[in-house]
C-alpha cells in the first residue's frame, strides 16, 4: 500500500493541466490571432534551389509576367510562398524534355513509398529526423502524407497541433485502424500549411490499439493486426506519392502494423555504445517478431533498409569510432551523410518548428548553412533511394 499524504494521481494529474495550459498560452502567442501555424516565404535564391534552376531565370520568369507573381520586399527581393513554387514546378515541367524533372512523384506503375522511421530508444532523433524529411520530401514536389504514430505526439506539436485542446474528439490513425467500426483514413487527414504535406496527428489515443490487440487476438477471426496501416492507406494510395511514419520509441503492435505497412525502413542511430546496444536488442526483437508476422502471411519485403546516424559530433572522437564500427557492419545500410548536432536545429525546435520552417537571420550564417547542408544531404540520400525503388536512376 502506498504511504505519504501526497495522492501522486492528483499531483501529477494538476502539473499535466498546468503544463498544457502554458503550452497552450504559449502557441498562442507564438502564432496569433487563431494559433494556427503559417509558412514563412521563401527567398528567390532558396526557391530557384529548390527547383534546381538559376535564380536569374527565375527574374527572367517574373519580368516575362510568366508563372506566379512573387512578393516584393525591400531592395527588390523577391519571395515565394510553396505555392508559388509548386505553381512554378507544374509551369516548369510542362516545359520540360525530360518527364520528372520538375515534378519527381510517381508515374504510371510506381508504387507508393511508405517509410517507417522507427528505434527503439528515445533521443535518437527519430521525431526531428521524420519531420525534417517529410518536409524535405514535400518542398522538393512530392506529395506527402505523414503519420505521428507516437502517442507523445512530437511530430504533431511540429506541425501546429497540440493533442490536448485539437484532438478531443480524436482523429488520429486510431479511428481509422481499430477493430470496431473504424473510419475512412480520409476523415482523420489534416492539411498542413507546407504545400503538398498532409498529415495525420497523434495523441494517446493511440495507446488503444495496444489494449484492443490482445482482445482481438484472442478472439480469432480475420481482423489480423500487422494489416491494420497497410490496409488504411490502401484507401489513399492513389493520392500520394510518398507516406512517412514516425513511429513510437517501442516496439508493439502498432510498430508492427506499421512495419507490415512499410516499403522502407530507417533506423536513427545516436553514435553512441548504450544507443548501439540499445539497437542490437531492438533488431533482435524485430526480427523475431517480423518472422511471426511473415510466417503469418505479412509481407516482409522491402524497397531498402538504411541506417541514419543523428546528432553527429565529428569533434567526439568516441562517436567517429562508433560510425566507423557501424559502418564496417552493415556497410552500404548505413547513410553516407550524418545529421549534425546543431544549434540550429534544436533552438528551431523550441519554437516548434523545423529548420525549414525559420528564418536563416536567426542564426550565426556558419551555423545556420552547416546544419541545413547535413539535413538536405541526408534527405537527398534518401530521395535517391525513392527514385531508385521507382527503377529510375540519380
Amino acid at each position: 500500500m502506498a504511504q505519504g499524504n501526497t495522492r501522486i494521481d492528483l499531483l501529477v494529474g494538476d502539473h499535466a493541466q498546468r503544463l498544457s495550459e502554458t503550452l497552450q498560452n504559449h502557441r498562442a502567442q507564438l502564432f496569433p490571432p487563431d494559433a494556427r501555424k503559417e509558412l514563412r516565404k521563401f527567398t528567390s535564391g532558396e526557391a530557384a534551389q529548390l527547383l534546381g534552376v538559376k535564380d536569374a531565370y527565375l527574374r527572367k520568369l517574373h519580368l516575362e509576367g510568366k508563372g506566379p507573381q512573387p512578393e516584393i520586399r525591400g531592395n527588390g527581393r523577391r519571395y515565394y510562398s510553396t505555392n508559388d513554387i509548386q505553381a512554378l514546378r507544374d509551369m516548369l515541367e510542362q516545359g520540360a524534355k525530360v518527364r520528372g524533372t520538375y515534378l519527381p512523384g510517381r508515374q504510371e506503375g510506381d508504387h507508393l513509398q511508405v517509410i517507417t522511421v522507427i528505434n527503439f530508444k528515445g533521443g535518437s532523433g527519430k521525431t526531428t529526423t521524420s519531420a525534417h524529411l517529410a518536409q524535405k520530401l514535400a518542398l522538393d514536389g512530392y506529395k506527402v502524407l505523414a503519420l505521428d504514430l507516437d502517442p507523445q505526439a512530437s511530430f504533431s506539436a511540429l506541425h501546429g497541433y497540440q493533442p490536448e485542446f485539437d484532438l478531443l474528439d480524436g482523429g488520429t490513425i486510431y479511428d481509422a485502424i481499430r477493430y470496431d467500426d473504424p473510419c475512412p483514413i480520409k476523415d482523420v487527414i489534416q492539411k498542413t500549411y507546407f504545400t503538398n504535406l498532409d498529415v495525420v496527428p497523434g495523441n494517446l489515443d493511440l495507446m488503444e490499439f495496444e489494449h484492443d490487440t490482445p482482445r482481438a487476438l484472442a478472439q480469432g477471426g480475420s481482423n489480423l493486426f500487422f494489416t491494420r496501416v497497410g490496409q488504411a492507406l490502401a484507401q489513399v494510395e492513389g493520392e500520394y506519392d510518398v507516406v512517412v511514419m514516425d513511429c513510437p520509441p517501442q516496439l508493439g503492435f502498432l510498430t508492427m502494423s506499421a512495419l507490415s505497412a512499410a516499403t522502407a525502413v530507417l533506423v536513427t542511430v545516436h553514435p553512441q555504445m548504450l544507443d548501439v546496444m540499445s539497437m542490437c536488442q531492438f533488431l533482435l526483437m524485430t526480427s523475431n517478431l517480423l518472422g511471426v508476422v511473415a510466417d503469418a502471411g505479412g509481407d516482409m519485403s522491402y524497397d531498402w533498409l538504411r541506417y541514419v546516424v543523428t546528432r553527429y559530433e565529428p569533434g567526439d572522437g568516441p562517436q567517429n569510432q562508433m560510425v566507423s564500427f557501424m559502418r564496417s557492419m552493415f556497410g552500404d545500410h548505413v547513410l553516407n551523410h550524418p545529421v549534425l548536432k546543431s544549434t540550429a536545429i534544436s533552438d528551431a525546435g523550441i519554437t516548434k518548428q523545423t529548420l525549414y520552417e525559420v528564418e536563416k537571420s536567426q542564426f550565426t550564417r556558419t551555423t545556420y548553412e552547416r546544419a541545413m547542408e547535413s539535413l538536405n544531404s541526408v534527405n537527398e540520400e534518401i530521395e535517391d533511394l525513392i527514385q531508385q525503388a521507382w527503377g529510375r536512376e540519380t
